[in-house]
């Protein structure tokens, strides 16, 4: 029933700016993280940043000191604020939800449309 929409990405030129959004529509359960990970073609997909409902984030090495990630837990919406582009940022960039339900912590997967990256030098 959770359906997620990523959106925000595009082509920016090496140092520029871009936020992706990513809103998750139907009942999302509350114990729950929501993060961005990166694919590239013929690749496995990576992690880049997640942030739990209770705001603790993690960051891939490449990425800290210039993206941020946050989230709106009453839109049940996420996003990733990428400052500092550079050519090796770019890829097809993924939503991500994990709800973590009930006392076990049982793990329901979803994910969203990829958004392109593409930053030129």
């Amino acid at each position: 029933q959770v359906q997620l929409m990523g959106s925000g990405g595009g082509l920016v030129q090496a140092g520029g700016s871009l936020r992706l959004s990513c809103a998750a529509s139907g009942t999302v359960y509350s114990t729950n993280v929501m993060g961005w990970y990166r694919q590239d073609p013929g690749q496995q997909r990576w992690l880049v940043a997640t942030i739990t409902d209770d705001g603790t984030t993690t960051l891939a090495d490449s990425v800290k000191g210039r993206f941020t990630i946050s989230r709106d837990n009453a839109k049940n919406t996420v996003y990733l604020q990428m400052n500092s582009l550079k050519p090796e940022d770019t890829g097809v960039y993924y939503c991500n939800l994990v709800e973590l339900r009930g006392p076990y912590k049982t793990p329901a997967n979803y994910w969203a449309q990829g958004t392109q990256v593409t930053v030129s030098s």
